[in-house]
């Protein structure tokens, strides 16, 4: 995900080939000013190393800020040591900033955002986020992977959009009716599910979500936007 501002771009994890991706979307590879990671699983972290070689070999100065769990930093830090990142001669800076294990945690404060964490319940430590749009006074909630959980009722109370997973109802995820009674909890104005099984059949996924919230519902794909204004 990519929050694009007038003055900040902050990336929420990244996969694959990050800059192949952000070209699609039509941000400048560069541009990234922060990198929110919510958990080291390879669908949210695998893109870190390319992102940063690749920004690296295109002549990035600039710093990149890198927010997460020490939990998830500890474990990108040993990832890039193993690809001795410490040696790349003329390095552009990179500042980890640790997040701590509470319920919502400031993350990014400026004039455009306000970004805020709270643990979720997945597998391992986890985050989910609440974006504040400051300028039109919006907000955004992100359930990250996660069971039902009480956290992101509150991470998402009253947000105008609520993306949450929709994997199924397993160990540390939760299906499209159960995102819709989150949804539904935290009186979202509007409900999109995210990660979820390709092959599933998204007229289904849509039925069992609007089963349990009256609001409006959609699925994610690729390179998708919303605009607030």
């Amino acid at each position: 995900m990519a929050l694009v501002g007038a003055a900040q771009i902050v990336l929420i994890d990244v996969s694959a080939n990050p800059i192949v991706r952000l070209h699609q979307a039509g941000i400048a590879p560069l541009s990234a000013t922060d990198l929110i990671l919510t958990h080291f699983h390879p669908d949210h972290v695998s893109g870190v190393p390319l992102m940063l070689l690749d920004s690296w070999l295109l002549g990035r100065k600039n710093p990149l800020n890198i927010y997460g769990l020490p939990f998830t930093l500890d474990r990108v830090e040993k990832m890039m040591e193993l690809y001795g990142w410490q040696y790349w001669p003329g390095f552009f800076p990179v500042n980890f900033i640790r997040l701590p294990e509470e319920e919502m945690a400031p993350v990014i404060q400026s004039d455009e955002f306000a970004i805020f964490a709270s643990p979720v319940q997945h597998m391992i430590p986890n985050i989910g986020l609440r974006i504040e749009f400051k300028r039109c006074d919006q907000v955004v909630a992100y359930s990250c992977d996660t069971e039902p959980a009480q956290e992101v009722i509150r991470l998402a109370a009253g947000a105008d959009l609520l993306i949450h997973e929709a994997t199924g109802a397993e160990h540390g995820h939760s299906s499209a009716a159960q995102a819709g009674v989150i949804a539904r909890q935290a009186e979202a104005g509007k409900l999109v599910l995210i990660h979820f099984d390709l092959d599933s059949n998204g007229d289904t996924l849509l039925d069992q979500a609007r089963s349990t919230f009256p609001g409006p519902v959609e699925l994610a794909y690729d390179l998708m936007e919303f605009e607030f204004e």
